[in-house]
């Protein structure tokens, strides 16, 4: 069967009066329950239910809308799972939200809490429940049909996962390898280690185990090879195992220790083997998390782990979608899902106001005629020399106009090599370039767009306008808040979990400011 419909009172009792007059920080407990006859209505609580299959067979399932509130004050609290059930019974403000007071045992177990989170992260529903927030906040404002305004930015969020340099990746990828046949033989890790002669995984400390000069490069290299030998006396060992399902959860330890031998190591021409020059594309950085990655949020803030990116609307206030991204890959790449995410939103973007990271992307590229981008311009930098900005593009003959009226054809995406003779004789020369062939001017695919950005913050009227743009900085401000600086989970998909469940609790405090606003006028 499907679960049931969630119907608890809708009002107060005397108990809970008195409860929230105790609550003095902490509002949200108040607001849900004042408000989860309405966030979760009837056809969203079907929705809810369409999460699971209808079938007579097993006990009947939790309500969904009990399980989403619990998940939604999981994000709010910063709890754990094992928090969660305890507070169930222990914590009057959660009894509160989730209607059972006074209980003594709690209203779900720790298992269907996790189960329910899967169903969500697999069917995509966590989505749905920021857009669930977004309808209630338009409903509040009583918005109509209207274009939206939306902002976007990013912050860094550090991986759950340990980062390890290549030594240590490989050393622990093989001990989990090793540790798998040693749980299921019921003994210890040093005497599968000796067994599979790989003493070195069987110390405590890898490097310990090794015992070099590291100051030595001739030291390292000996024990990246020893390393590496060890790895080769794993497979080997692992191969002879006689039960297949052991050995295959062994050997996905094993691939992540190939995986960083490929990327990290090269063999050189003498035959020794040396740690590779320069870092890998997509270097794996942690064995625990095989998604995190070193990237940078700015030239002096370094991230290894992740990105999350946050749609506000500018005038509704309430963060319509947000993305997460390995921390190497550039801004650009999550739009393409934060699109999708307010397609399924049926919104339509007339405003960008946008970090110049993300100028390169699809948002932008491919936006229709009507909207409008805000964006910081890139600065013109070029020594003492006549800056791009000194010369004149006429877009409509397509000709570019050098400070000295000599005048060139352009195209978008290309470079302009003016004439080495007309440079050479040029009166202002030492003003432009040095080059022997003359002064050269690349034009940007959408240098059209770049212009308008440079000539408008410089008014009074284009600045005030790029400030607006702080107020998706404050979301994710609000955002980081709830979920940290660090990431809770392993994998980008969970993470991005946790940060939609963080957006819909941005979101409900922004519900309850326009509603008390509402109250108020």
């Amino acid at each position: 069967m499907r679960p049931p419909a969630w119907y608890p009172p809708v009002a107060l009792s005397a108990a809970e009066q008195t409860i929230i007059k105790r609550i003095r920080r902490a509002r949200l407990f108040v607001f849900l329950r004042e408000r989860r006859h309405e966030i979760f209505s009837d056809a969203f609580q079907e929705e809810l239910a369409a999460l699971y299959k209808d079938s007579s067979l097993g006990q009947p399932p939790i309500p969904p809308a009990q399980l989403a509130l619990a998940t939604i004050l999981q994000a709010y609290t910063g709890v754990s799972d094992d928090e969660v059930i305890e507070a169930t019974t222990m914590d009057r403000r959660w009894q509160l939200v989730l209607d059972c007071h006074d209980c003594t045992e709690p209203p779900f177990s720790k298992g269907t809490l996790v189960a329910f989170r899967k169903r969500l992260i697999e069917q995509d529903f966590d989505r749905r429940l920021i857009e669930r927030t977004v309808e209630i906040a338009e409903q509040t404002k009583a918005f109509g049909s209207r274009q939206l305004r939306a902002a976007l930015d990013s912050s860094p969020l550090w991986g759950a996962g340990r980062v390890e340099d290549t030594y240590n990746l490989l050393g622990h990828a093989l001990r989990k390898a090793l540790g798998v046949i040693a749980r299921q033989q019921g003994r210890g890790l040093a005497e599968v280690a000796g067994e599979a002669q790989a003493d070195i995984l069987g110390k405590s400390s890898l490097k310990a185990a090794l015992d070099c000069d590291w100051d030595d490069p001739q030291a390292r290299r000996e024990a990246l090879a020893k390393v590496l030998a060890t790895l080769e006396a794993v497979e080997a060992y692992l191969e002879q195992q006689p039960e297949e399902r052991v050995r295959t959860i062994a050997q996905e330890s094993l691939a992540v220790a190939k995986a960083v031998r490929t990327q990290d190591v090269e063999t050189r021409a003498d035959g020794q083997v040396a740690l590779r020059q320069g870092v890998a594309k997509a270097r794996r950085i942690s064995v625990e998390d095989g998604e995190m990655r070193h990237g940078r949020k700015s030239k002096s803030e370094r991230v290894d782990g992740y990105k999350r990116h946050v749609v506000r609307d500018l005038d509704l206030e309430v963060v319509r979608a947000v993305g997460l991204t390995p921390a190497n890959q550039p801004e650009a790449e999550v739009t393409d899902a934060l699109l999708a995410d307010l397609q399924a939103q049926q919104a339509e973007v007339g405003e960008w106001q946008i970090d110049r990271a993300y100028l390169s992307s699809r948002l932008v590229q491919k936006r229709g005629a009507d909207v409008k981008i805000f964006c910081k311009a890139w600065p013109v930098r070029n020594g003492t020399h006549f800056p791009k900005t000194a010369f004149v593009l006429d877009w409509e003959k397509q000709l570019l106009h050098c400070p000295n009226h000599v005048t060139m054809p352009f195209k978008p995406g290309g470079t302009v090599h003016f004439p080495t003779e007309a440079c050479a004789v040029c009166p202002l020369r030492e003003r432009c370039t040095t080059s022997a062939n003359g002064r050269s001017v690349s034009i940007h695919p959408d240098e059209r767009l770049l212009q308008e950005l440079r000539q408008r913050q410089q008014t009074a009227v284009g600045r005030a306008k790029l400030r607006e743009r702080v107020a998706v900085e404050h979301s994710l401000a609000h955002i980081g808040r709830w979920q940290g600086d660090r990431a809770r989970y392993c994998g980008t998909r969970k993470n991005l979990f946790d940060l939609r469940r963080c957006a819909v609790v941005h979101n409900l405090h922004v519900i309850a400011r326009l509603l008390d606003k509402t109250k108020a006028a």
